[in-house]
């Protein structure tokens, strides 16, 4: 019989960060992290600081069942939000991304420790872990190479109109080394 995996855990975290799974409550609280207009204007949903827009977001990250606050573990500040999503049992994969911190934690180490915290996990259960990002998010995909991700193919985002143009890029068990 097979264990069915917990993609949200209580004990992701390091020396920097944790990782709280997402709850209906922290709705306010993540969008006021969100609401700034600067943070989306990469991302293939540039007017996801707009509460409306926002509240999708959020909503597709509780379904998700994979969905974490990123928190600076010293001082207990929300500083973004992550997710897995997509585990693909047959393909021994899962996908991490809609991915985001405020301003104040752009450029330091908090994207790539908090993404480690995700693949060590991820790479526990799967030997793929894939993130597709929008091909005008210049910083992300800057990021995800860091990680020793890389950039396999080019795919459509379905279900949104138009269709964007999005880069998956992949990392293997094999080749990670965290």
């Amino acid at each position: 019989m097979s264990k069915e995996i917990n993609w949200q855990p209580n004990n992701l975290e390091n020396g920097v960060l944790k990782l709280q799974p997402l709850t209906p409550d922290d709705f306010e609280a993540l969008y006021a992290c969100a609401s700034d207009p600067l943070i989306w204007e990469q991302h293939p949903v540039p007017d996801r600081y707009r509460r409306e827009v926002f509240r999708h977001y959020f909503d597709s990250a509780l379904e998700s069942n994979g969905a974490f606050l990123i928190l600076n573990k010293v001082s207990g500040k929300i500083i973004g939000c992550t997710r897995f999503y997509d585990y693909q049992p047959g393909n021994s994969a899962i996908v991490i991304g809609y991915t985001f911190f405020t301003r104040e934690y752009w450029g330091g180490p908090y994207n790539r420790l908090s993404k480690e915290l995700l693949i060590d996990y991820a790479f526990q259960f799967v030997e793929n872990v894939y993130f597709y990002i929008g091909a005008g998010n210049i910083r992300s995909q800057r990021a995800t190479a860091k990680l020793g991700a890389i950039r396999v193919k080019d795919v459509y985002s379905e279900g949104m109109s138009p269709q964007l143009l999005h880069f998956e890029y992949r990392i293997q068990k094999n080749e990670w080394i965290g």
